[in-house]
């Protein structure tokens, strides 16, 4: 096995895949965002993301979105946060166990949901729909696969 120096670790066989999937989730980030922008909405991408992972539940702890978002901890607090001042979400402590908070939609956050949610998936079906079925199952399919290796 040839040892990876400097000089050799560019021509290694991964690194085109390694490019494409940088290059991929570039184009799709900013896509996703300039979506956001056109709307309207005045919702970054990470307060997207909890509103629309918060929208037809009854709430969710911190951990658990968290959890859906891929959001960090730290991140999380100061989007949460945001959207409270915007009156959007609301938190409440679990009764018995002061160190669970529940974070959920308020009515306002309820109406945005409905509103940004289909808004958005909309605007994203444009795109997705250039691949056939077939090609977005292998596409699910291969990046379940490389997510798999590094976990």
């Amino acid at each position: 096995m040839t040892e990876i120096t400097a000089e050799n670790a560019g021509s290694q066989d991964f690194v085109p895949l390694v490019r494409e999937l940088l290059n991929a989730y570039h184009a799709f980030a900013s896509y996703d965002a300039n979506g956001l922008r056109l709307s309207g909405s005045d919702l970054t991408v990470a307060q997207a993301n909890v509103i629309f992972t918060l929208g037809n539940t009854d709430g969710m702890t911190c951990k658990d979105i968290g959890d859906w978002t891929h959001i960090t901890k730290g991140t999380l607090t100061g989007v949460i946060d945001r959207l409270e001042n915007k009156g959007l979400v609301e938190r409440w402590a679990v009764e018995g166990d002061g160190r669970k908070t529940i974070i959920a939609l308020t009515r306002q956050g309820e109406k945005v949901f409905k509103k940004e949610f289909p808004r958005h998936v909309s605007y994203l079906k444009e795109r997705f729909e250039q691949l056939g079925a077939r090609d977005r199952d292998q596409a699910v399919r291969l990046l379940q696969k490389i997510q798999q290796i590094f976990v």
